[in-house]
């Protein structure tokens, strides 16, 4: 399974506008790709007070490229959510197992 965690640094007087669009545009985009396990978003806090983040979850990397491209290690930007972003990272990890024995 690969974790996928991208962050976008929006400035403060656009938050609002984003947020409404991160979850019209941008999730129902992520929601339409096979292979996806889950998705959360989330809103800035005091201590990322300018991140919003989306972390989902994908069963193999060949997921991620149908949703993505061959360029699946870069952010996916949505038409019409770029002007909202002044800069932006995606990370991917692979899960760790927790089960024991």
């Amino acid at each position: 399974m690969i974790i996928r965690i991208f962050t976008a640094t929006i400035p403060s007087d656009l938050h609002n506008a984003f947020e409404t669009k991160f979850k019209e545009i941008s999730v129902p985009v992520v929601k339409n790709y096979n292979g996806l396990i889950s998705l959360e978003i989330g809103r800035p806090s005091q201590w990322n007070p300018n991140e919003f983040v989306m972390v989902s979850r994908w069963k193999t990397e060949q997921d991620l490229i149908n949703f993505a491209g061959e360029d699946w290690n870069k952010a996916h930007i949505p038409k019409g959510m770029e002007k909202y972003i002044t800069t932006c990272t995606v990370s991917h990890f692979e899960q760790i197992d927790l089960k024991q024995g």
